[in-house]
């Protein structure tokens, strides 16, 4: 039996084989505690779930993203790794890649297989996953894939700000607007004070038009605490999620963007606080290592009971 022959069986051995009722599992990421963090759906065998299947899933769960895995495509892993094929999909739509799902998925896997290194093929390209033990609590740190980081045209940039209610003079000039991808589009605008990212009110469906036509996931709202400590908020919209608690696709986009626009140099690691403001705090940390232009987001995730949800 090969390596991979192993890996597609692995998710099914978790569950048992393939009922005609997945099992679902519910996980919060970037959170010890089922209260706090990013709530994502589980799907550990996905195998008998078509498309349609799987989108009413994530629309009854109602979450920002739900996990889906199968087998994965031939060649993907090698050495200790074990290998799958992810797929998310929001309450209105798939999505090429979301972190905080991902971690969810990872520790539940690690729960019943065991930690150590993982490898999801995403829509967005491959995304290698370690589980290790830290402090007596699982934590997984995913690697995205290559990030890029482009400008906005100003017209964009205004009906972004339009669609917030958010005067261009709540800007922090030193972090300037950027649209950043490591795995999706993310829109990165930074308030001057903590006070103006706090205060968020949107037309929901005037950013979800705009985001659509960008090709944005999430816009990353964030106000620079200190040198490497960020507090982060991100609209949701184009999901059906007005926001989203934790954000680790966007985590990683942003360590992307802190390179570009010089926020570090070098090796790197960041502290962003997400969700205070919505009653679900969860820490997301992004390593940024010599030599390597990827982003590495690592967090917890935990499982949510009954009396949790």
């Amino acid at each position: 039996m090969t390596l991979n022959d192993t890996a597609a069986g692995t998710a099914s051995a978790a569950v048992g084989d393939a009922p005609s009722a997945p099992e679902i599992l519910r996980y919060t990421a970037f959170s010890n505690d089922p209260r706090g963090g990013n709530p994502a759906g589980v799907v550990l065998d996905a195998s008998g779930l078509d498309d349609a299947a799987q989108l009413a899933i994530a629309a009854r769960l109602g979450y920002s993203e739900t996990a889906f895995l199968t087998a994965p495509p031939e060649g993907l892993g090698g050495g200790p790794a074990r290998a799958f094929t992810i797929r998310f999909f929001s309450p209105l739509a798939e999505v090429a890649f979301c972190g905080h799902a991902t971690v969810a998925t990872a520790v539940a896997l690690a729960e019943r297989i065991g930690p150590g290194d993982l490898v999801f093929a995403t829509q967005a390209g491959p995304v290698p996953v370690t589980v290790r033990e830290v402090d007596g609590a699982l934590q997984a740190t995913l690697t995205s894939v290559e990030p890029h980081v482009k400008g906005i045209a100003q017209n964009d940039l205004a009906e972004a700000l339009a669609a917030l209610d958010w005067p261009a003079a709540d800007l922090d000039p030193a972090l300037p607007p950027r649209i950043a991808f490591a795995g999706n589009n993310h829109l990165v605008l930074a308030a001057a004070t903590r006070e103006r990212l706090a205060k968020l009110d949107y037309d929901f469906e005037r950013l979800a038009a705009l985001m659509h036509r960008l090709d944005l996931t999430t816009l990353q709202l964030v106000w620079r605490e200190s040198e490497s400590v960020f507090h982060v908020r991100d609209p949701f919209p184009v999901g059906g999620v007005v926001e989203d608690p934790a954000t680790g696709a966007a985590a990683a986009a942003f360590g992307a963007y802190a390179r570009e626009v010089g926020l570090v140099s070098g090796p790197a690691t960041l502290t962003l606080h997400q969700g205070h403001d919505l009653g679900r705090p969860g820490l997301l940390t992004v390593e940024l290592r010599a030599g390597d232009p990827r982003s590495h987001v690592s967090g917890t995730a935990t499982a949510i009971g009954e009396d949790d949800a």
